[in-house]
């Protein structure tokens, strides 16, 4: 895992640490958004995985049923 992605799944890890428990687990996905952000970062890198995430993020609204949505395999360049 390179630097930034480490550091960026740190920082995700204080998040789950200090923030989630006081607003809650309100995440309408399976995996939860965190635990994705995290998987997307090993997976994909800081780049990848941050955008992954964020397009994630973005998807988490009452308009939109949740369910299951696995970080998607890397492709074999």
């Amino acid at each position: 895992m390179s630097p930034a992605a480490l550091m960026l799944s740190g920082a995700v890890r204080a998040y789950e640490l200090t923030l989630r428990p006081v607003i809650g687990a309100n995440c309408r996905f399976h995996p939860s958004c965190s635990a994705y952000a995290r998987e997307a970062l090993v997976c994909h890198g800081a780049a990848r995985g941050s955008l992954l995430a964020a397009k994630r993020i973005l998807r988490c609204h009452p308009f939109n049923p949740g369910g299951y949505d696995p970080v998607p395999t890397p492709k074999d360049s």
